[in-house]
């Protein structure tokens, strides 16, 4: 059951009904014990017997329209934008690659960000990447295209306004990260990738010796300067002491400093203490990504985006 606060679709069986009918009902989870209280619209509190619950599906945390989706991803996009880049019809290919090996997913992958990106250019897409020696790897944002396949790594996309929030002390930033940062940050990712970014600035967030993290600041078409925090870790022996909120706080802080007005984390749906501690945060989902392999895709009759 997604937590309190979170906007859910709810299906349930209605007990008093003789052939127990299904109905569903749409708004925000204010309880989820003894009973499931959500609050709707237009008919108040709806109360339901946790038992009667046949699906529960989170929804943003407001309604959201695609080009909403597609403004967010484009500014997410240019904040990991790998090494190389280029438009194919209406999607937008990244290669990160270093030495002969491609770094992170985000930097690896084709992404629909116009109107006109179809299944149909896919073979393109293939051909690109094989060029280079890379799978073509596509990273689906929900709504965006029309293909019903389950992909792998499915991330929630979590957002929230920029609030100028005091750092508190210990949180250093710097253009690019040193040993030190690298060191906790672990993951084997070339400072070529990490500083990679399109149109806007990057920073590097550490509480020296416990936690770092990773600042970019880009711009939607429509406008709005998105922040975008990731790469946030903290050391094993340093954990559950407040560092990880002190790295976002000082990124929120730079982000506002940099002309940020909304900020955005991309969490894996099954990183539950992340999830958990960006929702304390304010975070709230505002849509699903996944990652699906083009080859997988390529016996699909051709759809136009959505």
């Amino acid at each position: 059951m997604p937590s309190v606060g979170s906007r859910v679709s709810i299906r349930y069986r209605l007990v008093t009904d003789p052939e127990h009918a299904l109905t569903d009902v749409v708004g925000h989870v204010e309880a989820v014990s003894p009973q499931v209280l959500v609050r709707t619209k237009s008919d108040g509190v709806v109360e339901i017997a946790p038992d009667a619950i046949v699906a529960v599906r989170e929804l943003s945390h407001r309604p959201v329209r695609a080009s909403e989706i597609r403004a967010l991803e484009h500014a997410a996009a240019l904040a990991w934008p790998g090494t190389e880049q280029q438009w194919l019809a209406g999607w937008f290919l990244r290669s990160g690659v270093v030495s002969g090996t491609a770094y992170t997913s985000r930097a690896n992958s084709a992404i629909p960000l116009d109107f006109s990106a179809a299944v149909a250019d896919l073979p393109a897409v293939v051909d690109w990447y094989r060029d280079r020696g890379q799978p073509a790897w596509l990273a689906v944002p929900e709504r965006l295209l029309r293909v019903s396949a389950t992909g792998v790594k499915p991330t929630r996309v979590m957002v929230r306004d920029v609030a100028d929030v005091p750092s508190g002390p210990g949180a250093v930033l710097t253009g690019r990260p040193d040993a030190d940062w690298l060191a906790i940050y672990e993951r084997d990712v070339p400072v070529e990738v990490l500083t990679a970014v399109i149109g806007g600035e990057v920073t590097f967030a550490a509480v020296p010796g416990a936690a770092v993290g990773r600042g970019a600041v880009t711009t939607a078409p429509d406008g709005t300067r998105w922040l975008g925090v990731s790469s946030v870790r903290v050391h094993p022996d340093r954990r559950r002491q407040g560092h990880a909120r002190t790295i976002c706080a000082a990124l929120l802080t730079w982000g506002a400093e940099h002309g940020a007005e909304q900020v955005y984390v991309e969490v894996l749906a099954d990183n539950e203490p992340a999830i958990a501690l960006y929702e304390s945060m304010g975070f709230r989902l505002h849509h699903d990504h996944r990652y699906i392999e083009a080859v997988n895709l390529l016996g699909s009759p051709p759809g136009p985006s959505l």
